[in-house]
């Protein structure tokens, strides 16, 4: 088969990526450009691309395609309904990234709570060899155990967070933000209800009209003074200039995220204008991709090529 990766750079350098070199000639480019996407991709029968759009007008180019593989779970750069019109087959993968998504959350949380980087540049600073006792009492921290945290998604990872929060002696609660989540395993509650009483809010959801600005200012006033609020979801779903007034405002004590409403961050951010930079905690849309994540991703994708290969009868 005829192959193309349009943006290879999203998953890095992956010790597996021989596997889709196995199915097929795989032309490879780190990134492409919208006006780049129907040169790169003519004669090719499989696209695969993580973020890089194939909207209608592509489509339309490129007669040859017939298979989208998508480098993640979302396909909104993909104009699904018109590719499903043209017979073009549309795979995704699912679940690949949990672990590495629920690992990252409690190390954005601890980092924040237990106030790591104050203590390590103490002791780097050389505070610590001048002390005259074995301990220094800085910033204080509280323990997890008998907290609340409360998951807004209860899907794979919210679900695998849900356990790991148990672990440590946490109470968990959800809020379904389709509706449709009757997990019986946890206490649902309505949205004002879980912001008013959760120590910790960690967003599991996906971006859609539903979940836009979710979570505003009016809704961080419902929160404890206490709160730490937690995005690994999707950005967007966070108002961030209301998050920096809440943070500046002392609304809410912290809040760590991995995902942004634009990424790279826009300068302009006023997230990264908040007055105390101990609030918050901000990582580059990396919690998904440990390395057994990304070698399940291109795993994913192959199994996805295979098997379009065997309902196809293609050789």
């Amino acid at each position: 088969m005829q192959i193309v990766f349009l943006d290879k750079k999203t998953v890095g350098e992956v010790a597996n990526f021989n596997l889709l070199h196995k199915l097929g000639k795989v032309d490879v480019y780190e990134q492409t450009g919208k006006d780049e996407v129907v040169s790169r991709a003519a004669g090719k029968e499989v696209i695969i691309t993580n973020k890089v759009v194939v909207d209608r007008e592509m489509i339309d180019a490129l007669p040859d395609l017939k298979l989208i593989c998508v480098a993640a779970t979302g396909t909104n750069n993909i104009d699904l309904e018109y590719a499903r019109e043209k017979g073009i087959t549309v795979k995704n993968v699912l679940s690949y990234s949990t672990e590495s998504v629920a690992q990252s959350t409690f190390a954005m949380l601890f980092h924040l709570l237990n106030r790591l980087s104050y203590y390590e540049a103490y002791v780097k600073s050389g505070a610590y060899a001048k002390g005259d006792i074995f301990t220094h009492h800085g910033p204080a921290f509280w323990e997890l155990n008998g907290k609340r945290m409360g998951i807004i998604g209860l899907g794979n990872i919210g679900r695998r967070v849900a356990r790991i929060a148990e672990g440590f002696g946490m109470e968990v609660v959800f809020y379904s933000t389709t509706g449709r989540n009757n997990n019986i395993n946890y206490k649902r509650f309505d949205l004002d209800t879980l912001l008013g009483t959760s120590d910790v809010i960690s967003i599991h959801a996906p971006l859609s009209d539903v979940t836009l600005d979710l979570i505003n200012y009016e809704k961080m006033k419902l929160m404890r003074p206490c709160a730490i609020l937690l995005n690994t979801g999707r950005g967007g779903i966070i108002n961030e200039a209301d998050l920096a007034r809440a943070l500046n405002d002392n609304i809410i004590a912290a809040a760590c995220l991995d995902v942004l409403s634009s990424e790279p961050i826009n300068s302009s951010n006023p997230l990264l204008k908040v007055m105390v930079k101990e609030k918050i905690l901000i990582t580059p849309h990396i919690a998904w991709a440990s390395l057994e994540s990304r070698a399940r991703l291109i795993e994913g994708i192959a199994r996805n090529i295979e098997q379009f290969k065997r309902d196809n009868a293609v050789p």
